[in-house]
């Protein structure tokens, strides 16, 4: 007689074994769900990628400055690379302030030249402020998109410089405006002088606008576009000449969309799409400063100023760990961990105060600069940021990058390059989920792949003194025993360890600081509690 149905058979050795088809889930069914999530973002290079900003006219000084001289006629200025920019005068002649017009000589041959210190700090992508053909500095006012300005170079010059990044591993990122021009882009300057020009319809011109036209923000250096114009947006993204698609054809992996939520959803997705459609798995990531949630149907990714908010708040003392710790957790899962992955979490750029000036306490900064490289998303260094190059608004923090403080003695450095170094010596960093613990004044997370062993602890603490907490793991996959190490400090015998008991790990740490721990491996021939876990 069989055995009751569902009940326990013995089999031939009178050992109980229980049907196959009612054995309980266990955590190789968790694996193998987590190891398809990981493969599909491993092949996804816009996961968790590096991402380096370039201003070029400040990165890096140019070869032979002397031959491009005559490119910067005046009004415009052409600066010594050690002197810093600063807030100038409106040029009635130019239509734009002064310091708009401030040169110190950049370009795309100097940043060539310069590409194995992105090599350096382990960055994975070489975004570029605006290159196209424009007056200003900025070049966030385009006179022709499909023309480099030469003060840069030319296209050739790009297509040379996104050679030499291939065969690096980095990918290329421009700057795409594509939500208004400036005053001196042919099709504006026919529009305004001939009322019957075919370009009148890309831009909102009447007698209801301050300027005779509608600028964004008003400003009347930068018209906006009529994108709702079916041949402005052809000339933009949808034609095979278009600007969006001709460079991804010229060898650039995707676009930064300044001022994205001003084109819109509807638009952005529709550009997303052509450039897909032009090259697949290219990166499309717009520049909005809002929560992230709901992007995901429009952009691959976003510039995640919320994350932002929510590191400085903590990092200059205005939150504590376990509000900072329940904000971020509510950021991942409003917007869902794939699409946080593939969002740009800036500390700061061309458009704000650096983090040293708004956190000038270097162990408040090490946490903020832990936290950039640890937290889902792709960590977007500002050039200059890894040295602690500190300034205030607009233009302060354009100023030309100081590479006198790139050498070994400088900490901020030291300690930026071998954070990135570890950043990529952990596979679950860059790929994997997180899970927000919960601690009363601490705040930690773990990152986590299908693969236990590869996990990695952050724990911060922001307060003026040493904190010690025993917080939950909430991985049940860690068994009791495991021993994490600081990782960046892993092979001296005096880096701060964390144990794991009964699913709690118990933290010290000094104030102000912040560790990332790796799990000690279990010596090769010796027991190991994970021996049969995925």
């Amino acid at each position: 007689m069989g055995p009751p149905r569902g009940g326990i058979r013995k089999d031939r050795a009178d050992t109980a074994v229980l049907p196959a088809a009612i054995l309980p889930p266990v955590f190789t069914t968790r694996s193998i769900e987590m190891a398809d999530r990981i493969e599909a973002r491993e092949a996804d290079w816009r996961a968790g990628a590096v991402v380096y900003q370039v201003f070029v006219d400040r990165f890096a000084p140019s070869a032979d400055l002397d031959a491009k001289r005559g490119l910067y006629p005046a009004p415009k200025s052409l600066r010594a690379w050690h002197e810093t920019p600063a807030k100038g005068h409106f040029v009635d002649s130019a239509g734009v302030w002064s310091h708009e017009i401030d040169f110190w000589g950049g370009d795309l041959a100097s940043l060539r030249a310069r590409l194995p210190h992105l090599e350096a700090i382990s960055a994975d992508v070489l975004y570029l402020n605006p290159i196209h053909l424009a007056y200003t500095n900025h070049k966030y006012d385009a006179a022709d998109y499909l023309e480099v300005s030469p003060e840069y170079g030319t296209r050739a010059d790009l297509r040379l410089l996104i050679g030499d990044a291939h065969a690096r591993g980095l990918k290329v990122v421009l700057d795409g405006v594509f939500n208004h021009v400036g005053r001196r882009h042919k099709a504006f300057e026919e529009a305004m002088r001939d009322p019957m020009s075919p370009y009148r319809s890309w831009f909102f011109i009447g007698p209801e606008y301050p300027n005779g036209y509608r600028g964004w923000a008003d400003v009347a250096n930068l018209p906006d576009l009529h994108v709702e114009r079916d041949e402005v947006r052809a000339h933009l993204w949808l034609d095979h000449g278009s600007a969006v698609r001709s460079y991804l054809r010229d060898g650039i992996d995707g676009w930064r969309l300044d001022v994205a939520s001003d084109l819109g959803p509807h638009f952005c997705r529709e550009l997303t799409q052509a450039a897909h459609h032009e090259k697949p798995g290219s990166c499309i990531v717009g520049e909005i400063w809002n929560a992230p949630a709901g992007w995901d149907r429009a952009l691959d990714g976003i510039l995640n100023m919320h994350a932002r908010s929510i590191i400085l708040d903590y990092c200059r003392g205005r939150a504590d760990g376990h509000l900072t710790g329940e904000r971020l957790e509510g950021m991942v899962e409003d917007a869902g961990i794939e699409f946080i992955l593939r969002c740009w979490t800036t500390l700061e750029n061309h458009d704000t105060e650096r983090l040293a000036h708004l956190v000038p306490d270097e162990a408040a900064r090490r946490i903020a600069h832990t936290l950039q490289a640890t937290l889902p998303g792709c960590p977007n260094l500002y050039y200059g940021q890894e040295v602690g190059m500190s300034a205030g608004a607009d233009p302060d923090n354009r100023a030309p990058m100081r590479w006198d403080l790139v050498h070994d003695a400088h900490p901020e450095w030291a300690f930026v390059r071998g954070l990135y170094a570890a950043r990529r010596s952990m596979r679950a960093i860059a790929k994997g989920d997180v899970t927000f613990l919960r601690g009363r004044r601490l705040l930690a997370f773990l990152r986590t792949n299908d693969h236990v062993l590869d996990t990695v602890l952050v724990a911060c603490n922001m307060e003026d003194h040493e904190v010690e907490e025993s917080i939950s793991v909430r991985d049940g996959r860690l068994m009791a025993g495991t021993v994490f190490k600081d990782a960046l400090a892993f092979d001296r015998p005096d880096a701060m360890q964390a144990h794991v008991h009964m699913g709690f790990v118990t933290l010290k740490l000094p104030p102000r600081s912040a560790r990332v721990f790796r799990m000690v491996l279990p010596p090769a021939g010796q027991h190991s509690p994970y021996k049969r876990m995925a």
